[in-house]
């Protein structure tokens, strides 16, 4: 999954809380926690773990490969209020 420069630079900063919140706004529930992992399944079937650290942000590999987990696409992003 390939987001363009102006969207990276918007999500380099997003939060496990906040992408969290995203989830369960787009029907995600949580499934399974282990310490600071956060299980969470869509109703379709997809599931991805989170690794939960307050206030903390991920690096660009891990969000990449998150992001490409959860299958959010652009319009996603958008309708969701992560991007602008």
């Amino acid at each position: 999954m390939s987001f363009p420069r102006h969207i990276w630079d918007q999500l380099k900063s997003i939060t496990a809380d906040r992408l969290i919140k995203a989830l369960e706004k787009d029907g995600w529930v949580q499934d399974e926690k282990q310490g600071s992992d956060f299980v969470f399944r869509h109703p379709d079937g997809r599931r991805v773990s989170i690794h939960y650290h307050p206030h903390k942000t991920y690096g660009p590999k891990l969000l990449k490969n998150l992001l490409k987990d959860i299958g959010w696409t652009e319009a996603d992003l958008r309708r969701l209020k992560i991007i602008k």
